[in-house]
């Protein structure tokens, strides 16, 4: 298992993670996440390394931005 952490800019409330939980669970080879409203944190484990750019386009389509 891969273990990824990654900062999200514009969450604010639970709509927001919501938002953000439902666009992560189809990017492929993601087995669980956790979102991190106030810290803005999200760490991601999946069956192996992500693509950054799977990871950003599902941040983008939820209508946040991906920093890091």
């Amino acid at each position: 298992m891969n273990q990824s952490s990654y900062t999200v800019r514009g969450m604010t409330c639970g709509h927001c993670s919501d938002s953000v939980t439902r666009e992560l669970t189809s990017v492929t080879g993601v087995r669980r996440f956790e979102v991190d409203v106030a810290s803005g944190r999200v760490g991601v484990t999946s069956a192996g390394p992500l693509p950054v750019e799977d990871v950003r386009a599902a941040v983008t389509e939820a209508g946040f931005e991906l920093v890091a």
